[in-house]
Parts: C-alpha cells; structure tokens; sequence
C-alpha cells in the first residue's frame, strides 16, 4: 500500500529485485527492461515535492497496476508512462547500411583529437592518418560507434574555436568514413556538427544537450540524424560549472534529461533516433557519480537507450589511491560491466578490447541465466 501522495508530486520508478530470468517466475510477477535481457520484480518508486523527497516504496511488479491505483489520477498516469518506458522497445540505430541494436549492451570508442583531454589529451594530434588507424583499430576490436571529437571537455579546458575543431576532427571523420566505419561526433557547435556530419558522422553527441549552441537543435532536425543527449549542470563554455548542487542527483538529472528528450521530441526529432547519458562526472562530486552509478536504471523510465560513460574518469581515482588517468583499466571495466547489469544499452570507452570482451561475458551469463544453465 502507498503512502497518501499529494497529487502535485512528481514520481520517479527505479527497476530493483533482478531476476535472471522469467522462467518459473510467477505469471505477472517480471517485467522486461526494454528489449534486453534484464528481468526484474520490483520498481522502488520515489516521489519529490519542492525539492525534497516526501516517499519511497518498493513495489512488487505484481501489485503495481493495484498499488498506483490508489493514487491522485496524475500521479497515476506518470507511474504507467514510466513504468511502460522502462520496458518499451528501443529502436536501432540505422546510421546507413549499419544498423545499432540494443538487445545486448554496445560499445561506444573514445577517439579524441585533441591536446588537452583529460585522459589521452595529444595522443592523437597533428597526424589525422594515424588518428583514423586508431579508430579503424578500434572498430576491428568491436565498437558499434566511434565517437570523434576535437575539443577538450575536461573543468576549466580553453574554449576553442570552431574552425581549429572542424581542422581536427574531419580529415579524420573522412578517412573512417570512407571505410564505412559508424561514428559519432563528440561536439556543442552548431557549425562542427555540420561539417563533421557532411563529412560521414552519423550521429551527434552533444555534452550539452542542444542548448550550448541556438542552431544545434536545428542542425540535428534539418540532418535528421540519431543524438545523444548528456546531462551536464551549465550549457555555459564549462559544461563543469555547478554553483548550486544537487538534491537529489539521480532525480535532478532525470529531470534534465527528461526534458530535453521533450524539446527534441517537440522540435521533431523522432523517440528512436534520441540517447540519453547521465553524464558521470561533469559538474559531480565523488557522491554524486556513485549515487548515478547505484540509480543508474531509473533512466530507464526516459524511454529511450542510455550511453554510460564512466571510462578513466576521476572516482575511479578516487577509490583507488588517486590512480592516474592512464590506471584506471580495472575501474574502467568494472563500471562498465556494471552499467550493463542496469541496463545501459551503451557504454562510452576508451579501452575497447577490454570493455568488449567484459560485456562478451556479460552477455554470457545472461544467456545462461534465462536458459537455465
């Protein structure tokens, strides 16, 4: 039974109590998490007012139709919209004669063109040849998408010019492209987006989700291409900036998120061409990250595939006697193998062998799992 909710509390649904398969399960008593092969039997629901949380509950899947019946006619229909996006199918990605799909998680590979990153900032500078051998290797080593970008999004990076990021980034996409290697455009600029994708990328990947630069919505609308929306606190030069905190993370980011899935969906972009990314890391205290980490399947209730990218970055260091960049392999993959274990369709890396050959096992035990063995 739920508490008594005011009806003008917003509601957030957390699958938990994970099954490895529906068999001998009880009818009703799973639920499916989108197309994959993660079951589970329970939602935790959240409710928020005024920025603060007034409930939290589990409910077993089998007495949730029941359990929200009970509340204000809103509140109601917001736990059926979350709870059928949670299982609803999520589309591929048709990026030409490739085609993305998320019945198993995918790998997304890190191909950075720039001096300054925070982890392989110059390793690939000033020889776009040996740039593109990077990412064909990569592809060789099972990424679905390579994702290219020219411009440092570490806290405090020098703002650059758009011209010096088209100079970096589109010898590079060419050279991929000509092999039919799928990628993906690391970029806030209206005008990078518009030559990176005339130059072979096929989808965009804004750390801003469309709102540093007016003209991107319209870029991504006019090219009809899939986008990735991330989650980053200012739309401002430091996507980092966060003067104000959080509340509730988890919450707080959904609601971000939440929205600009709606702008995207307004200005035309189709559900089945819109990821979603938490954006570990930008603007986020080492509490922050873990508390993503641990309500990483409440995106799920977005409706549509959530990229994880966690790679090297700085709680890993955190909780490993401040690690180096470069020595977060063990970290690296384990966050990953864990975001996959809570549904994340894609996980962003910048150790594909590695990554891969963790969700290869991954999907092992899962096929095991529902067969039974």
């Amino acid at each position: 039974m739920l508490p008594q909710l005011p009806a003008d509390a917003r509601l957030y649904l957390r699958p938990t109590w994970f099954a490895p398969s529906p068999v001998g399960l009880a009818d009703g008593s799973a639920a499916r998490m989108g197309n994959g092969l993660i079951w589970f039997q329970a939602y935790e629901l959240t409710a928020r007012k005024d920025g603060r949380r007034v409930a939290r509950a589990t409910v077993p899947v089998a007495e949730f139709a029941d359990a929200i019946a009970g509340l204000p006619d809103t509140l109601a229909e917001r736990a059926r919209l979350l709870a059928a996006n949670i299982s609803a199918q999520r589309q591929p990605l048709v990026l030409g004669e490739r085609t993305i799909r998320f019945d198993a998680p995918q790998v997304m590979a890190i191909l950075n063109i720039t001096p300054d990153s925070f982890s392989d900032g110059g390793r690939h500078m000033d020889d776009p040849q040996a740039a593109a051998d990077a990412g064909f290797a990569m592809a060789a080593a099972g990424a679905a998408l390579i994702d290219v970008g020219g411009e440092s999004t570490r806290p405090r990076a020098p703002r650059l010019w758009e011209g010096d990021e088209i100079a970096r980034v589109v010898p590079v996409i060419e050279r991929l492209a000509a092999a039919g290697v799928p990628m993906s455009v690391d970029t806030r600029k209206a005008a990078v987006m518009e030559a990176a994708l005339a130059a072979g990328a096929a989808v965009v990947n804004d750390v801003s989700a469309l709102r540093h630069d007016p003209r991107a919505m319209e870029v991504v609308v006019a090219a009809g291409c899939p986008v990735i929306l991330m989650h980053a606190p200012s739309a401002g030069d430091d996507p980092h900036d966060n003067a104000g905190g959080y509340g509730d993370v988890v919450a707080d980011v959904f609601d971000m998120l939440e929205e600009r899935v709606d702008a995207c969906l307004a200005a035309g972009v189709p559900r089945g061409k819109i990821m979603v990314d938490p954006g570990l890391g930008f603007g986020k205290s080492l509490g922050d990250n873990l508390a993503l980490v641990n309500g990483l399947a409440t995106f799920q209730g977005l409706g549509v595939p959530l990229l994880f990218a966690g790679s090297r970055k700085r709680l890993i260091g955190a909780l490993s006697n401040e690690a180096p960049a470069a020595e977060r392999l063990g970290g690296s993959v384990a966050l990953a193998f864990r975001a996959a274990e809570l549904g994340a369709q894609m996980v962003r890396v910048h150790d594909v062998a590695e990554s891969v050959q963790a969700l290869h096992l991954w999907r092992g035990l899962a096929d095991a799992g529902l067969s039974g063995v």
